[in-house]
């Protein structure tokens, strides 16, 4: 006669998970700034600039696909030849200077010989700037088949923009040291605001953004 084995295991599968949910929302800079200006939405920048790098790496090491450094020469080569064109259709003046700044394609639109590069490409707050580096995003992406992550430069003005942003950012870095207080920024653009949360971070103290859209800055934090 077999006797009866009784399992005295709970049973575990009506179990209730009491875990609290996990805070994804931390501070510091928001995605949209690890993206640089022009990408308007909150998606991580950051993470997207890893997840290329890591794919162009694989690709590169599995012998499939071209190199990461090749495409972004292709994406500098078909923005220059759009960028061409809408000089010769708007009977502007100006060269095309292309050129790869670490995992992005950049072109710049500077004087020529024949004459300087109207500053009316740039428009009031780099307004239309920004508007033709989106269109010019738009022309590579449909030649590539691949989203460009380019930037955009006329007349200088982006590197002039950018070294106005990290004299900023060491004024309120030194300010933040001398006070010991959180000490806010004026309201930036994405990009300007990732440039001086680059500044901060670079200087060992932290920032974070806060606002909405247009009215968003950051505050760089006491260490």
């Amino acid at each position: 006669m077999t006797n009866a084995v009784t399992d005295d295991t709970p049973d575990t599968s009506q179990q209730v998970d009491d875990t609290p949910p996990i805070d994804t929302d931390g501070g510091g800079a928001s995605s949209a700034e690890n993206s640089e200006i022009g990408d308007t939405s909150e998606t991580s920048e950051t993470t997207s600039e890893t997840d290329e790098a890591t794919t162009a790496e694989a690709t590169s090491e599995t012998g499939h696909g071209v190199s990461r450094l090749a495409q972004l020469e292709r994406e500098g080569e078909v923005a220059a030849d759009f960028l061409e064109k809408l000089l010769d259709i708007a009977d502007l003046d100006g060269d095309i200077d292309v050129d790869v700044d670490g995992d992005r394609a950049a072109v710049a639109i500077v004087d020529s010989e024949e004459g300087p590069v109207t500053r009316r490409l740039v428009g009031e707050g780099g307004r239309v700037l920004d508007a033709l580096q989106e269109l010019t995003r738009l022309a590579v992406t449909t030649a590539t088949g691949e989203r460009s992550r380019l930037m955009l430069d006329v007349a200088g003005h982006r590197a002039a923009r950018r070294a106005e942003l990290v004299q900023l950012a060491e004024q309120g870095i030194e300010a933040v040291r001398s006070t010991g207080a959180p000490q806010p920024m004026p309201n930036l653009s994405a990009y300007e605001r990732k440039v001086m949360h680059d500044v901060v971070a670079a200087a060992g103290l932290q920032s974070e953004s806060e606002g909405v859209e247009p009215s968003r800055h950051i505050v760089i934090l006491p260490a």
